[in-house]
């Protein structure tokens, strides 16, 4: 058994040696427990029980553990300036502070891989069994609280510029051609903020369980996000239309 009471204490006494006033550390923190919460409403969809619904939430707990020393060392979340996802591997394994958080050692490769992968463009083929059935569960938890936080936060904290700014960018043809053709775009693709915007929506293209299309649909994230930029740049406006469109037919057929 898993003690997540345990880990959570021991979360919190990890955070306690960074600047928990800091507004980019206070949405980490507050994303880690909302990641749980998503991870949670997965394993009792999807009828995961018993040891693996309490290993996926202790990953959920621990996914972003890297975060916090990016923030501290960078104020950025780029993981072109730092991988977040390889730092939490190494501070929870390269001094075995994973035994902070869980006594037992036969889940420590599944922890490893499911961190390691779990901001990664996709999950290596090679990955078979529990290691990739939680390597889904959090690559989804953490997708779905994405959704809600692009819901929440102001466009200068996501963006570093104004909404207005934002909608008036085109959105190049590339990124147009991935959601066409129902693929995730990679941060190397980007162009302009738009390009951005339609890669966090892109996102559903790489969810892997009917819990959360459910999950997008039931809370209208799709449109609800789309609707937050006002678009003045007509064709960007007239390409987002499509974009909205082909996204919740996409989610509609994962559906039903």
């Amino acid at each position: 058994m898993i003690d997540l009471e345990y880990a959570k204490e021991s979360f919190r006494q990890y955070l306690s040696h960074y600047d928990r006033s800091d507004d980019k550390i206070m949405l980490k923190e507050v994303h880690t427990f909302c990641v749980l919460d998503a991870a949670d409403y997965i394993c009792r969809e999807e009828k995961v029980s018993g040891e693996d619904h309490e290993l996926a939430l202790l990953i959920a707990l621990l996914h972003d553990i890297g975060r916090f020393e990016q923030l501290k060392t960078f104020n950025s979340y780029d993981d072109n300036l730092f991988d977040h996802a390889e730092f939490g591997v190494k501070v929870l394994f390269d001094d075995n502070r994973i035994r902070n958080f869980i006594e037992d050692d036969r889940f420590d490769s599944i922890i490893k891989t499911a961190i390691a992968c779990h901001s990664l463009y996709e999950i290596p083929e090679e990955i078979q069994g529990r290691e990739l059935l939680h390597c889904r569960i959090i690559r989804d938890a953490d997708k779905l609280d994405n959704f809600r936080v692009k819901d929440t936060e102001n466009a200068e904290a996501i963006f570093g510029i104004s909404a207005e700014e934002v909608g008036l960018e085109p959105i190049s043809e590339n990124i147009l051609q991935a959601v066409e053709v129902h693929r995730c775009i990679r941060r190397g693709e980007r162009t302009t903020h738009m390009d951005m915007w339609i890669s966090y929506l892109a996102f559903i293209f790489d969810l892997n369980f009917r819990s959360s299309f459910l999950y997008i649909k039931n809370q209208d994230y799709m449109n609800r996000n789309i609707d937050r930029i006002p678009y003045g740049n007509e064709k960007t406006k007239a390409d987002m239309e499509k974009v909205r469109s082909i996204c919740n037919i996409y989610i509609e057929e994962k559906i039903y």
